[in-house]
């Protein structure tokens, strides 16, 4: 499980290379004697994950395990990674880890992987989240980053009858919901990850779309972001701006301003990670809809990241007890509910329904969850996948920062130029 709602702020730091990290290190945590053990568990809080919800979790786990212990640690801001990294530091690494970046410590040897055998049975896609062959977090959950969101009711008003399936048709639904005085896209610019969701969308569906293999290739050095495919997908993004089809001081729109003007009708369309489904209204939920950013041909392309729960320490002093309770939680449908209704995270378990984890969830979320469920082509979210397709370190700043210049700049070839020379350097 994952929460992604501020996840893009901590994803660039998180995939940093540890810095001191010994094999040598040891856990902070585990105590194993006489059948029990005694494990600390790193956590977070949000409103929607509350510490009510990690207690009665835990203890819920704990039950199917006995003779655990579990300690819960806070981590006190959004960037866990950062926080474990200093606990490993002062050799208090925890023995559970829930929502980190596997990448980060499956370097410094602190992980360890699960059973494939175990990931196989349990969950749709077992190797979603899968790091160098290894699986560090079971793939329980996932998200699209992004999708588009609109407002059927200011669709209607402008003449629109359906979302737009090509990037052509996508223009023209701007364009008429410009003529009928509605801002026609909504972007938090003010805030980098959020900022970066419009270009990050283009991109996924014009360059990842019609080849899935490029971010493996751009670390392989045979193309870059200054190709001319790649600058003609940001020449899009470029339009929309140029069109004013954002809101007038979008940079200065915060991500939680967003979702409010979004959803009090200001304006039209947000281009945002399917979390932003935790945060449809329930008193009018039937009034949002969605679609995935439009290809030039209608294709359909799934910009798609699979999260999960938690990571087991590899210097834990009970591994077997440690991985007993991380499975258990995992497999927990309980445990899936906050999530859902929430976070609007997507389950991955295998033969589950979503009655079957009793929530209650809109329409939109349903006909969403379906892009997820279909076959069709899905790539790796850009900037958010967790396995080998996730950037090097540093590359995410690089990347939000290039979409907030180019909010004001034409400069394309050089935003372009600067990423890859970001790229080059953090991958020496």
């Amino acid at each position: 499980m994952r929460h992604n709602r501020l996840l893009a702020a901590c994803l660039a730091a998180g995939l940093s290379l540890l810095a001191g990290c010994s094999a040598a290190s040891t856990s902070g945590g585990a105590k194993s004697g006489s059948g029990g053990a005694t494990l600390t568990y790193l956590t977070f809080e949000t409103p929607s994950l509350t510490a009510a919800f990690w207690d009665t979790s835990i203890a819920n786990a704990e039950k199917a395990v006995p003779g655990v212990t579990v300690k819960k640690l806070v981590a006190p801001s959004t960037d866990r990674d950062a926080y474990a990294k200093q606990l490993q530091a002062s050799g208090q690494f925890p023995d559970l880890l829930q929502s980190i970046t596997p990448s980060t410590f499956v370097q410094a040897g602190l992980l360890k992987p699960y059973d494939q055998s175990w990931v196989n049975t349990n969950f749709l896609l077992p190797q979603g989240n899968a790091y160098k062959g290894n699986v560090y977090i079971p793939p329980t959950n996932s998200q699209i980053i992004p999708m588009v969101f609109y407002n059927k009711t200011l669709f209607a008003k402008a003449g629109i009858s359906a979302p737009p399936k090509t990037w052509a048709e996508f223009l023209d639904v701007c364009a008429k919901l410009k003529a009928a005085g509605t801002t026609p896209i909504e972007l938090g610019g003010g805030d980098p990850f959020s900022a970066s969701m419009p270009l990050s969308g283009i991109l996924s569906a014009d360059v990842l779309g019609k080849d899935p293999k490029w971010l493996q290739e751009r670390y392989a050095g045979q193309v870059k972001f200054s190709d001319a495919n790649v600058q003609a997908a940001v020449a899009k993004y470029r339009t929309l701006v140029k069109n004013k089809y954002f809101e007038d001081g979008a940079l200065g729109v915060k991500y939680a301003d967003s979702i409010t003007d979004f959803t009090s009708g200001k304006t039209a369309m947000y281009m945002m990670g399917s979390w932003f489904l935790g945060s449809v209204p329930k008193d009018h939920a039937d009034d949002f809809g969605s679609f995935l950013t439009p290809t030039d041909d209608g294709s359909l392309v799934v910009p798609f990241a699979v999260g999960g729960s938690m990571a087991i320490s590899a210097k834990t002093a009970a591994p077997d007890k440690a991985t007993a309770f991380a499975e258990a939680w995992s497999l927990d449908p309980v445990n899936y509910k906050a999530l859902i209704e929430g976070d609007g995270a997507f389950p991955m378990l295998k033969n589950k329904a979503l009655a079957d984890y009793n929530v209650n969830v809109s329409q939109v979320f349903k006909d969403s969850y379906a892009y997820v469920l279909d076959q069709n082509t899905k790539v790796s979210a850009l900037g958010w996948a967790t396995n080998d397709d996730s950037m090097p370190s540093g590359l995410n700043d690089a990347f939000y920062a290039a979409s907030q210049a180019l909010f004001s700049s034409d400069d394309i070839a050089g935003q372009m130029a600067k990423l890859d020379s970001a790229w080059d350097a953090a991958t020496k």
